[in-house]
């Protein structure tokens, strides 16, 4: 009996299978291209990303040594605010899929913010619909798009994201369905009133036909074929849906009030579980954390706009360095940037400032400075960012951070880590073990199949961890964010 998970992210696509322990017995991973057809466009191609994780699933049964029949139930974490559009008819993409990175949809924001019930957005919608927003990059596609609007005309169209997309992809789908954050993180779901805005989903000429029913995390939500690497397959079922920052959530073990955590993927998100009580906030994002009884929970949530993506520039196009893991090596070697601040707003910026129009720029660079002042730079903007974050969360929720759990990307660095730790003035946990957002789609799809009880039956995260403690006195840690919001204005506007 053996349990699969699934994490398919901005970035690349993750399986993990996990026996009825809760124990890892295999893993499969496939980076996921990005396409960029036009400046400020960022899109994925759908089958790709269905390969790639059909990909990723026969590379794990292969490291576990399982047969797909095996497999007892499936979970799906996925990306948010990546549309995929499709036939319901054929199963086929009618375009790719624009991610959240996408710019295309500025123009477009100024109109939005003129329309008369703008000022409800946040109340409404948990956030404010920026050009991330899958909202808006629908009403983009229904204006641009004629297949998209064929389709729907006709009935055909299945508008969602990674998560039911795979379904009728790589298997069948028990209805157009998706869970509850899931529907909500699209941005035209008002989820105080558990229902569509009508009103905002006029407004922005989207029908609402394909866009999926909002149901609980835990869900028969269809079935998807799974192949070995022998060509043996089986038909799974698909057991819970989640968006992967609510499943590191809760694979952190963030499930009091007050907890929290920071995954650094693509971009990087500090998440804080609310328990069942959702808050008003001008600022940040309140979502739905998991409904897995008989109510909802409910997160508050920011974001940077840029990490991975920023690692994945200085690598790429300014050739700072050939492989990730030198970001640790160089960043270390230095004892601080040398006066170099790096705002790495390449998409704008988010919590607190939410300017859209704010670019990357790099300040204070002298002739002594060097690509590891560069990086170590970089690593700072990540720290201020947070505490910038952080500061926000107290003062809109009054919910003081004690300790920050860290996930993904950039974490794996013991420097990065540290000037986390001394740039906000807390405690920071890594644990040892990474694929939290893959576990836990394995683990609550066993949940869903009888294997646990309730959640509290789940087995625990693995102990092992590394925490890193501040060590940097508080006035220079005050000063150095004094320079850093010097730069955040200049890169503003």
């Amino acid at each position: 009996m053996y349990l699969l998970g699934i994490d398919q992210g901005t970035s690349g696509s993750r399986a993990l299978i996990l026996d009825g322990s809760g124990r890892v017995c295999g893993y499969g991973y496939r980076a996921l291209p990005r396409l960029y057809p036009q400046t400020g466009w960022v899109e994925q191609d759908p089958d790709v990303v269905a390969q790639g994780v059909a990909e990723a699933i026969t590379e794990a049964l292969s490291k576990a040594a399982v047969s797909p029949h095996q497999i007892i139930a499936c979970g799906i974490a996925g990306q948010r605010n990546t549309d995929f559009v499709w036939s319901a008819s054929t199963g086929r993409p009618l375009a790719n899929a624009i991610t959240w990175q996408d710019l295309r949809t500025m123009p477009m924001l100024a109109e939005l913010a003129q329309w008369e019930h703008s000022a409800e957005w946040r109340e409404r919608l948990g956030y404010f619909p920026g050009p991330y927003s899958s909202a808006v990059h629908l009403a983009w596609r229904f204006q641009h798009q004629p297949a998209v609007r064929a389709a729907a005309e006709s009935g055909d169209l299945r508008i969602g994201f990674s998560a039911n997309w795979l379904l009728a992809a790589l298997g069948h789908a028990n209805g157009h369905v998706m869970d509850y954050g899931l529907v909500q993180a699209m941005g035209l779901y008002d989820f105080r009133a558990e229902e569509y805005w009508a009103e905002w989903l006029a407004h922005l000429g989207i029908p609402r036909a394909p866009l999926p029913d909002p149901v609980p995390n835990l869900h028969d939500f269809g079935t998807l074929t799974i192949a070995g690497a022998d060509g043996e397959t089986a038909a799974v079922p698909v057991r819970l849906m989640m968006g992967n920052e609510q499943a590191a959530l809760f694979g952190h073990e963030c499930r009091t009030a007050g907890t929290a955590e920071c995954t650094h993927g693509t971009a990087s998100f500090v998440n804080v579980f609310l328990g069942n009580h959702a808050p008003r906030s001008e600022k940040l994002n309140i979502y739905y954390a998991w409904h897995l009884g008989d109510q909802h929970t409910y997160c508050a949530e920011a974001d940077t706009c840029v990490t991975g993506a920023a690692v994945r520039w200085m690598r790429e196009e300014a050739r700072l360095f050939d492989h990730d893991r030198e970001v640790d090596e160089l960043a270390g070697s230095v004892p601080d940037a040398g006066g170099v601040v790096f705002v790495p707003a390449f998409t704008g910026l988010n919590v607190p400032y939410n300017d859209p129009t704010a670019r990357g720029t790099i300040w204070g660079l002298t002739l002594g400075s060097s690509r590891a002042h560069i990086i170590r730079a970089f690593l700072e903007a990540l720290g201020y960012q947070m505490r910038a974050i952080l500061e926000t969360i107290e003062q809109e929720l009054g919910i003081h951070i004690a300790q920050l759990n860290v996930g993904g990307g950039v974490s794996a660095s013991d420097v990065a880590c540290q000037v986390q730790a001394d740039l906000t003035g807390l405690p920071i946990t890594r644990p040892a073990f990474t694929e939290l957002s893959a576990r836990t789609a394995a683990l609550l799809a066993g949940l869903a199949a009888g294997v646990w009880p309730d959640v509290a039956a789940l087995p625990p995260l693995p102990p092992a961890s590394t925490h890193f403690a501040p060590q940097l006195p508080a006035p220079t840690r005050d000063a150095g964010y004094a320079v850093w919001h010097t730069a955040v204005e200049r890169a503003r506007g």
